[in-house]
């Protein structure tokens, strides 16, 4: 069964629906998995990821978690990716919030062609501006990382559609979304990560495989079809590094993701 939003041909409403739309996460089995209010059941996209990943992928981390002190590594990178990740969603719900009410005064409010509402490009700045100045202070231990974040959400961000959002589809996948933002103007499906290091183009291929997993969900649940994604992996120095997908990119990364479905759905049968 469809949820109700999905009956509306409006795009704005069916995004707000996606909003209220919420997932249950459950980590009590073998594997973390989401829930609905039905009780189906979906898979989360993390998980799948890890579990079909390359094996030198896998090798790489077992060697890894086997090194001295590496849980205590992890549990302080969960830690500030924990703070980074808060701190970009007050910032852009914050300001979301802010355009939203000053673009209600001033009625100012414009459709795009693909049925979203945006405040102007003008509001909408002035409106990061003012969440980022009133943000509360981040530890020490994440502040370069936050700052990255909320650097480039002030250079980049063009409006605000919707800020951690879950995102399931009935193929049999799920997650939490970071953003859905227009990125100089375009739409974009936008994820938070932490990282000391820059990240290899083949360390980043699971994080594109996510984005495309989370624009299908997308497109599913509401009709809304991404141009772009990003990928803003923030770095201790400051300065973020920023992988964005265009529109045949994230196609591509789509397509990606299905075969690792693919491949998921086979491991499930052999192992029943």
């Amino acid at each position: 069964m469809k949820p109700n939003y999905l009956m509306s041909a409006d795009t704005q409403n069916a995004l707000a629906g996606l909003r209220r739309w919420s997932l249950v996460r459950d980590d009590s089995g073998p594997h973390r998995v989401y829930r609905d209010e039905l009780n189906n059941v979906y898979a989360s996209v993390t998980h799948i990821l890890k579990e079909t990943s390359p094996q030198w992928q896998k090798d790489a981390l077992d060697r890894w978690i086997q090194k001295p002190g590496s849980a205590l590594e992890r549990d302080i990178a969960c830690q500030r990716g924990t703070l980074a990740h808060d701190h970009a969603e007050y910032v852009l719900k914050t300001a979301a919030k802010l355009a939203r009410n000053s673009a209600n005064k001033r009625g100012s409010w414009r459709t795009g062609n693909d049925g979203l509402e945006r405040a102007p490009k003008g509001i909408t700045s002035w409106a990061i501006e003012k969440a980022i100045q009133g943000a509360p202070k981040v530890p020490w231990s994440a502040s370069g990382y936050a700052r990255g974040l909320r650097s480039w959400i002030g250079e980049n961000v063009t409006a605000i559609h919707a800020v951690e959002f879950a995102i399931h589809d009935p193929r049999g996948w799920a997650g939490t979304a970071d953003a859905l933002l227009d990125i100089d103007g375009t739409l974009c499906i936008t994820d938070w990560k932490t990282s000391v290091n820059a990240r290899s183009e083949d360390m980043l291929a699971n994080y594109i495989c996510q984005a495309g997993a989370y624009s299908l969900g997308l497109q599913t649940l509401t009709g809304l079809k991404p141009k772009s994604g990003a990928i803003v992996v923030a770095r201790r120095s400051g300065a973020p590094q920023v992988r964005l997908l265009n529109e045949l990119e994230l196609r591509g990364a789509e397509c990606q993701w299905l075969e690792r479905m693919d491949l998921w759905n086979s491991q499930q049968v052999q192992n029943s």
